[in-house]
């Protein structure tokens, strides 16, 4: 101990060493509580904005199920609509259709998103920034636009509304979002993983297939239900190509219902039956996109887990 009193004091690179620390340490003190303050006030606005946010959700939620509930059984989805006035009327028809035109239209938009972010991927250039600034602007397009033009051209020539219409549709909604989601996802592949592939000799559309890929899969997953989420609920597409129909149909060629447009012309009706049944598929199409939310988060969470 008595060494340690009588040591010479630092000089020359240690003495400013240790003036520089004593310095930055008398700072550190003096500023500390404005730091705590300054972390406290950003810690209780997000918390804030959090609360914000959830308050409309939660309220929808309530509103709908509150609304809705009373028009759940099970000849609700076993029946087809009835007249007004008559009970015992049900969506059945519109659940299927629902089925058809949605999972066509994800059949059509997936190979083809992924294909096309397969190629952003790979290449670089005027053409992919060409393709990549075109997603982003059909990203943007209003629905309604989108169910006009495919009226235009399938409808019109044809002669009479299709759910295959009604599919290309929702394929074309879906797929810009499919693109930018698949991309993202698959860049979040660590470029180890990449020179790894590189390094053993294989090409790189290779490696982007059978390393990549996979690896994005969870990312890929949650670009695809976004895409789901994003069109499961449009109306006005289905309204341009699909028109709706009281008749239990699965063919392709015809008109077909859907549970949008049961809400959208149930919702006006003047008869309170029919719109009972409005808030019925409604809450019905707010229960799907949540299962949809779950089971993919799900889904995701334990490919994730077996990848690692």
């Amino acid at each position: 101990m008595t060494d340690l009193l009588e040591a010479p004091a630092p000089s020359g690179k240690d003495a400013s060493y240790y003036e520089r620390r004593e310095l930055i340490q008398t700072s550190a003190r003096a500023t500390l509580k404005r730091r705590r303050s300054i972390a406290l006030t950003i810690r209780i606005t997000f918390g804030l904005c959090m609360v914000l946010v959830l308050i409309p959700l939660v309220a929808l939620v309530v509103y709908v199920t509150k609304r809705g509930i009373g028009a759940i059984s099970v000849g609700f989805f076993t029946h087809i609509p009835t007249p007004p006035g008559i009970p015992g009327g049900g969506i059945s028809n519109a659940i299927v259709g629902s089925l058809i035109v949605n999972g066509l239209a994800l059949a059509i938009a997936i190979p083809l998103g992924l294909l096309v972010a397969l190629f952003l991927i790979e290449r670089s250039g005027p053409v992919a920034n060409i393709v990549r600034f075109g997603a982003d602007v059909l990203s943007g397009l209003p629905s309604i636009l989108i169910g006009l033009f495919i009226y235009a051209q399938f409808v019109v020539r044809n002669h009479h509304f299709s759910a295959y219409s009604g599919s290309l549709a929702l394929a074309v909604l879906m797929l810009p979002i499919m693109i930018r989601g698949d991309e993202e996802a698959m860049r979040t592949v660590p470029n180890e993983l990449w020179e790894a592939g590189l390094a053993l000799g294989a090409r790189q559309s290779r490696v982007v297939r059978s390393v990549v890929v996979r690896g994005s899969i969870p990312g890929l997953i949650t670009a695809n239900l976004l895409a789901l989420a994003r069109a499961i609920g449009e109306t006005a597409p289905l309204l341009f190509t699909v028109a709706g129909s009281q008749l239990f149909s699965t063919s392709l060629s015809q008109p077909i219902n859907a549970v949008p447009i049961v809400i959208f012309q149930d919702g006006t009706s003047a008869f309170k039956e029919l719109q009972q049944d409005a808030w019925g598929a409604a809450f019905v199409l707010m229960a799907a996109v949540l299962v949809l939310s779950i089971i993919g988060r799900m889904v995701a969470a334990r490919l994730t887990n077996n990848s690692r």
